[in-house]
């Protein structure tokens, strides 16, 4: 067993959590995040943020107003909002976050040639044990 890290389909090592939707595709890490210029109301960043919280909680009202995406409340739950092939399209944060762990997955399982059971994943420095906790 040893530690590697697997440098992403941009040769990067490491992969911004971005999504972005749009009619043909989506997009997800670097790709996802060059498009925040042409297609922000539908490229999703800081989903992590977004766990766990209340959608009237004062974190998530103030992600509001900087966010370039549309967060909207399904449950008193903070849900992101974007067109996708046409359609609206809703997902919890959680969503997102799974779709670049995903993807994180596939890269590292094409790159090994085997299946991958077991990853180290970081936590933005703004998870701490209180909100860790909450969540």
């Amino acid at each position: 067993d040893r530690v590697e890290i697997i440098a992403n389909g941009q040769c990067n090592r490491t992969t911004p959590s971005y999504v972005s939707f749009s009619d043909q595709e989506r997009l997800i890490g670097d790709a996802a995040k060059n498009q925040i210029a042409k297609n922000p109301v539908n490229t999703v960043f800081d989903a992590k943020r977004l766990m766990g919280l209340q959608f009237a909680d004062s974190e998530v009202q103030a992600d509001t107003k900087r966010f370039s995406f549309t967060i909207v409340s399904k449950g008193e739950k903070p849900v992101i909002q974007v067109a996708y092939r046409g359609e609206t399209k809703e997902f919890m944060p959680e969503e997102i976050s799974s779709t670049v762990l995903t993807k994180t997955k596939e890269t590292a399982e094409s790159y090994l040639g085997t299946t991958v059971k077991d990853a180290i994943v970081t936590v933005p420095a703004y998870f701490n044990d209180s909100l860790l906790e909450r969540r």
